[in-house]
């Protein structure tokens, strides 16, 4: 059974911190960030809860290698990333 994922970027109210991950289940994923669930995580402390940029792909494999593409590039590649797809940085949770 092959097994599909996701890389995100969070960030906070201000969009001053960003925080990029992977995921087999997007949408449990958010959810534990937006809930806090984990009280001691990075996401936690910084209150990352908004939801700025994701895409799927059909294997975790691909999910892993972009993230570790974009968690390696620049805060300016990061950004341009989230803005090429909404410039207005508006919560994606809702599109899930």
């Amino acid at each position: 059974m092959e097994r599909g994922g996701a890389v995100y970027i969070i960030t906070n109210k201000h969009n001053k911190v960003l925080y990029t991950g992977v995921t087999s289940n997007l949408q449990a994923r958010i959810f534990e960030h937006q809930e806090k669930t984990k009280p001691n995580s990075f996401s936690a402390k910084y209150n990352l809860n908004k939801l700025v940029y994701y895409k799927g792909f059909q294997h975790i494999e691909e999910a892993i290698a972009e993230k570790k593409r974009v968690k390696g590039g620049s805060r300016k590649k990061k950004i341009q990333l989230i803005e090429n797809i909404h410039p207005k940085w508006k919560d994606l949770t809702k599109t899930l």
